[in-house]
């Protein structure tokens, strides 16, 4: 039985516990907050009686074989390399990794000289339909890619449960689009190049809340990332990601509500619908989101149990979070007009 911490105890942590008490021969046995309330809630809540207001302090008292990291961002590198500095203790970091590249290349660095495994909770690419679509790729259901599209527009109030989104210095890119990036990352491959626009339609914001990136993958795809949190829609698709791919044999779209449709050159389609699977915890419509968290959390616990590094390594999300950097310089720079 791996035995764990939970590092962070706010908003998002609950779907991590909830997920972990369905992960086999894995386990949380502490939780750490520097907040007293919020730990005492989330103790009580999951019958967790082991808790520290002070990372030192349960390092120093626990005998772990994981930390699971979900606070935010400004606090990663710090956290990620004290835990490293303990030594034997693999480490999962909730996302973005941090706020900088030079900090998030820290991270990966301090791990790799400790000689500990490092994962970041990238969830979205382990979506029930977002699998789907890789599969059937890999089957080639479509033959050779050339255009792929991953779309996630909404309407969807998440300043609610939120409220910092609204007023930190970045918002829509690096809070969602890190994610649909990735989508794409996993789907189409490696990215070569890029060009980004960002837009701020919501006043009541600071920060951008919709971007739009065309991309061109080494292997020869094109793809477009679209995000919106301002597009109101008379069906509100909050949080499905939406996927087109064309390809030499076919195409492929995962289209809202979570009916995916392949349609090949020859004249033949199939329909399928690639739903998520319910969840006594889960409740719609974010059950495609905690469905994926138990999804990552089962895969991560069977890669450290097997001497494997996850799938969304520390190093492997480095090449996301890079994408997230050139689509700020991109927006950010100089555009070239077009004369008539």
């Amino acid at each position: 039985m791996l035995k764990g911490a939970l590092i962070g105890c706010g908003y998002f942590a609950e779907n991590h516990l909830h997920a972990w008490r369905q992960v086999p021969d894995a386990a949380i046995v502490a939780l750490c907050d520097t907040d007293p309330a919020r730990l005492a809630a989330a103790s009580q809540t999951f019958s967790i009686g082991r808790t520290y207001t002070s990372l030192e302090a349960m390092l120093a008292a626990e005998a772990l074989d994981f930390v699971d990291i979900a606070t935010g961002p400004r606090t990663h590198r710090a956290l990620v390399e004290a835990v490293a500095s303990h030594g034997g203790i693999a480490i999962i970091c909730q996302k973005p990794i941090a706020r900088t590249m030079a900090d998030a290349e820290a991270m990966v660095a301090a791990c790799a000289a400790a000689g500990v495994p490092f994962a970041i909770h990238e969830n979205f690419r382990w979506q029930t339909p977002i699998r789907a679509v890789k599969a059937a790729m890999q089957e080639g259901a479509v033959g050779t890619p050339f255009f792929g599209r991953c779309s996630f527009r909404s309407a969807f109030d998440v300043y609610a449960r939120q409220p910092y989104l609204a007023t930190d210095e970045r918002f829509i890119v690096e809070d969602l689009g890190i994610h649909i990036l990735d989508i794409a990352r996993f789907l189409f491959g490696e990215v070569a190049h890029l060009s980004a626009t960002t837009k701020r339609v919501n006043p009541a914001i600071r920060a951008e809340d919709v971007a739009t990136v065309l991309m061109g993958h080494a292997n020869g795809v094109t793809s477009v990332v679209d995000c919106s949190y301002a597009t109101a829609l008379p069906h509100e698709r909050f949080p499905q990601t939406l996927v087109e791919v064309d390809g030499s044999e076919g195409t492929l779209r995962l289209d809202a509500d979570y009916r995916l449709t392949v349609h090949r050159r020859d004249g033949g389609t199939t329909v399928r619908d690639v739903a998520p699977r319910p969840l006594d915890w889960a409740a719609a419509p974010a059950h495609l989101i905690q469905e994926s968290v138990l999804a990552f959390q089962r895969d991560a616990a069977r890669c450290l149990a097997e001497g494997r590094l996850p799938e969304t390594s520390g190093t492997d999300n480095l090449k996301t979070f890079a994408l997230v950097q050139a689509v700020y310089r991109s927006a950010e720079g100089p555009m070239t007009r077009v004369e008539p």
